[in-house]
């Protein structure tokens, strides 16, 4: 269930977020809040993915909706002034569900063995990058 759950949580907290971003809503902590559990949703999840964590689903929910939150406003903040907002946000709602079923096909090649080392790796390869950003090296 968590396969098709989660990708679909995190759009929709994600569109709601990006709302809030495009109406210019404060958010505690600011930009540097945003910045910093974007940079984190990469070293977290790609962590979880490197190390086949399988948190329960009540569990995974909040965690990807907590991280939907900060992707989704940032979206939403930094849409262009000249920008229509509905279909800036179905554009960036799209292009997020189509990361998703890529995501959902790789996964699927943990189910042959030296598959799970590729995911495995990508996992390990998503969180190094969430610490690139985390500390300013990209």
């Amino acid at each position: 269930p968590a396969n098709w759950l989660l990708p679909v949580i995190f759009p929709l907290v994600m569109s709601f977020a990006g709302i809030l971003g495009i109406m210019g809503v404060p958010i505690p902590g600011g930009e540097s809040t945003i910045e910093f559990g974007i940079a984190l949703s990469g070293i977290v999840l790609g962590a979880a993915v490197l190390f086949g964590v399988r948190a329960p689903n009540w569990v995974a929910a909040i965690i990807v909706g907590l991280f939907a939150i900060c992707h989704g406003y940032a979206h939403g903040a930094e849409m262009p002034g000249a920008a229509n907002a509905f279909s800036f946000a179905l554009g960036f709602v799209i292009a997020t569900g189509m990361l998703h079923l890529c995501g959902i096909a790789l996964g699927f090649l943990t189910l042959v063995p030296k598959g799970r080392y590729l995911v495995s790796g990508l996992g390990g390869v998503i969180s190094l990058i969430g610490f690139g950003f985390m500390f300013g090296y990209l």
